[in-house]
């Protein structure tokens, strides 16, 4: 008895209606507003990149003592703002002429677009592929990332251990915070909160990396031979079950961390003093 699924026969059809594939005229059976999901991370993903891509090419506002943004930490060439006690490392010496925060950010950004999260969030996003669950995507062929430029996305693992310099070199300036403009010691101000906050995600996120999972507790046979590694792996493993939102947290933070200095850099307020 026929029931409107049998396999199509249909010739030169592809994707989710192949002749192997059951014959369902519709692309999808849902009927929620699964589109506010994809939708909404693409908005999202696509104001971080126009704000940041702002920022990172300004070359300006983002120093007032004792706040540095993450976006230009550490300073790599001789072209910004010398940071009393700070991380000024000018390896790149006076050639660099673009904004220092481009030879910074790249670090950050290989992490987080290599990430297992953020994968699925540009992909669902800006390919739509797929653009939700059950929800055909409308490319004719899939090669997942065995093909360049995605088989780069391997490279994850390596792009963590930079990371985890970063995640330094940020919790150093957070600790520098604790100084005046006159960079005495004994100063807490908005901004050292801002930069408290900041840093506590930053780490969360970071160690709640599938790479570090792996690092923790991966390539062992027994676990009842390794007790601080399996006591390392659940406690990361409980930070991975929230990497989405940690991973959205984060990218607020450092955003709200750099746009503070950058109000407090081009004057448009001073930093509030709690002693």
């Amino acid at each position: 008895m026929a029931t409107g699924t049998e396999p199509s026969s249909q010739a030169g059809t592809s994707g989710v209606h192949t002749a192997s594939r059951a014959a369902i005229p519709a692309r999808h059976l849902r009927t929620d507003r699964w589109w506010l999901a994809p939708a909404g991370t693409a908005a999202g993903l696509l104001a971080f990149i126009v704000y940041s891509t702002w920022r990172a090419f300004s070359n300006a506002d983002y120093y007032a003592a004792p706040y540095v943004s993450p976006f230009y930490s550490p300073c790599l060439a001789e072209n910004c703002h010398t940071m009393r006690g700070g991380p000024n490392w000018e390896i790149f010496g006076s050639w660099w002429g673009l904004s220092p925060s481009l030879l910074v950010l790249i670090f950050p950004l290989g992490f987080r677009l290599t990430c297992y999260y953020y994968r699925k969030a540009y992909y669902r996003g800006f390919w739509a592929s797929p653009p939700a669950c059950a929800v055909a995507e409308p490319h004719k062929k899939y090669t997942g990332e065995t093909r360049f430029p995605l088989i780069l996305q391997n490279i994850h693992r390596y792009f963590f251990y930079f990371a985890i310099l970063v995640a330094g070199v940020l919790t150093y300036d957070t600790a520098l915070t604790f100084r005046d403009e006159n960079y005495a010691w004994g100063h807490m101000g908005l901004g050292t909160l801002i930069f408290l906050v900041n840093i506590a995600l930053i780490w969360a996120y970071t160690l709640s990396c599938h790479s570090c999972r792996h690092i923790v507790g991966g390539r062992l046979r027994h676990f009842s031979k390794h007790p601080v590694r399996y006591r390392m792996w659940g406690w990361v493993g409980r930070l991975n079950a929230r990497h989405m939102l940690l991973a959205w947290s984060s990218l607020i933070s450092v955003a709200v961390a750099d746009f503070y200095v950058f109000l407090l850099a081009s004057g448009a307020f001073a930093d509030p003093r709690f002693f």
